[in-house]
């Protein structure tokens, strides 16, 4: 795809959904360290879910010092409703410990060191980079960015890494951490994974897959 038809197509979507930064059920507000953990937690299930449990875990453990001391059943225990709650108990307690031990208790401020903490890859160092340190290194590749890039036709891969490298050659450094949101939004409110609802798209004319399965 050209750059050219990229801004275009993000353009529309961007006028569908001018709020889409501020969604009222995104984890990914907060302060630092919560970004940070909420992220980890998000894996594998919905940002309502993990807002639920947002208020108890922070209320018991509201820093790294408090979470990184924690006992790992008792996390499991406020956890348990987000799946996999015994893996992401032991990461986020891990990440608190790491944060603590090897950056004085502060959420570091590079994607190379936050690759460093437990349960955290590129899309979640790219949350946490964007939302709460206001830095755009990269885009975050989620299940709604990962499906939407490869149906719109922004790339031609089902790898991750892949399509973030594409998205970045795509579009312009200032926007790539919009870029995850919008696609987001899109992803949650039109281009559902099983019943996209074509007929009210903005985009539909420039969608691939729409062209050439949609219609």
């Amino acid at each position: 795809m050209k750059k050219t038809d990229a801004a275009r197509i993000y353009s529309a979507l961007l006028k569908r959904y001018p709020d889409a930064r501020e969604a009222p059920e995104a984890v990914c507000r907060g302060t630092p360290f919560e970004v940070l953990i909420l992220t980890i937690l998000s894996a594998q299930t919905t940002d309502k879910a993990v807002l639920k449990v947002k208020p108890v875990l922070f209320g018991k453990y509201p820093t790294p010092e408090k979470l990184a001391r924690a006992k790992q059943a008792d996390v499991e225990k406020i956890i348990h409703s987000l799946g996999y709650y015994h893996a992401k108990s032991k990461n986020i307690i891990a990440a608190s410990q790491t944060v603590l031990a090897e950056f004085g208790g502060s959420v570091p401020q590079t994607m190379a060191e936050l690759l460093t903490i437990p349960g955290v890859g590129r899309k979640t160092a790219n949350i946490v980079l964007y939302h709460a340190l206001g830095k755009n290194e990269g885009i975050a590749v989620d299940t709604h960015v990962r499906r939407l890039a490869q149906r719109i036709g922004f790339s031609d891969t089902d790898n991750v890494e892949i399509i973030e490298r594409d998205l970045m050659a795509l579009f312009p450094q200032k926007d790539w951490g919009d870029i995850t949101d919008v696609l987001i939004a899109h992803g949650r409110k039109t281009c559902d994974a099983k019943k996209p609802v074509c007929d009210q798209c903005v985009i539909s004319g420039e969608c691939r897959w729409f062209r050439t399965e949609g219609r």
